[in-house]
């Protein structure tokens, strides 16, 4: 009796694989229930080639934009999973310091990582580490097995963050005015325009944001990063309201942002006396 010759290997995998499991693809030779198998022809090897190449090409297609030589393959696969989860850490970061600025997280309350989770529509995890984060700025604090209360402040505590404010950046605008020429102020109008036009609209974290968009620019002329980095942080804190109040209202958030505007035309005109009186009015009113 002539004996059956050896069985094809399935280009998919092996013989003894089921990759259908894997992929989502049937076997390469399914079971036929009731009668035999049937062992298709053996391919030649002219079929051969012709399926190595049209798999070559199917698995690496022809670009226009790619010049000989390189290796667009074998780059590194890019992490998104963790690069996702950074991203979502720091938006909920970004969020509830917003939320803090406006008032919508009361001082006293404590809330809890699912909740907030559920608020953003996220899982507890990454509003956790941002919570860590604010706990590290000071806004928050732990509350053992509830979640973080929101720190109630009081006055002394916002002149205490004015009066360090002034301490470092009223002497560095001035040297700043004494050596800068107008030119270089006047590029900063775009940004306490934009200032007035969030103090405008009465959002309060909106205004928060554009005013320390002013500042850190007005400290970057210094080129000392550290410094607008220190100074950046303490002016976020400066900004959450009181244990108790309802913070600035729109009025109070537009006299604000006028300052910025007759601050740059103090410094363009070098008149050192109103630059300072306008610092000493601008964080005295926070």
């Amino acid at each position: 009796m002539e004996q059956a010759g050896p069985r094809p290997r399935d280009p998919r995998g092996s013989d003894d694989t089921d990759t259908g499991a894997d992929s989502g693809n049937e076997p390469a030779f399914p079971e036929v229930r009731g009668r035999a198998a049937r062992v298709p022809q053996q391919p030649g090897a002219a079929d051969v080639d012709r399926a190595r190449g049209l798999a070559q090409s199917a698995a690496h297609p022809a670009r226009s934009d790619t010049v000989r030589g390189e290796h667009t393959h074998s780059e590194p696969p890019v992490p998104r999973p963790v690069l996702q989860r950074a991203s979502v850490r720091g938006q909920i970061l970004d969020a509830l310091r917003a939320a803090l600025a406006a008032g919508e997280l009361t001082p006293g309350e404590v809330y809890s990582a699912p909740a907030l989770g559920e608020r953003f529509g996220v899982s507890a995890t990454p509003v956790r580490e941002a919570m860590q984060q604010l706990v590290v700025e000071g806004a928050v604090e732990v509350v053992p097995n509830r979640g973080f209360r929101v720190v109630e402040r009081g006055a002394r505590e916002l002149a205490e963050l004015a009066e360090i404010r002034a301490l470092i950046e009223t002497p560095v605008v001035l040297r700043l005015a004494r050596t800068l020429p107008a030119e270089r102020w006047a590029e900063l109008r775009p940004l306490a325009e934009e200032t007035a036009r969030a103090a405008a609209s009465g959002c309060r974290a909106t205004y928060g944001e554009a005013d320390r968009a002013f500042h850190r620019a007005v400290l970057a002329l210094a080129g000392n990063e550290q410094l607008v980095r220190v100074a950046d942080d303490l002016h976020r804190r400066a900004q959450w309201p009181l244990g108790g109040e309802p913070g600035r209202c729109r009025a109070e958030l537009m006299a604000d942002a006028a300052v910025h505007l007759a601050l740059l035309d103090a410094l363009m005109a070098q008149d050192l006396g109103a630059v300072q009186a306008l610092l000493q009015e601008h964080f005295s009113g926070v």
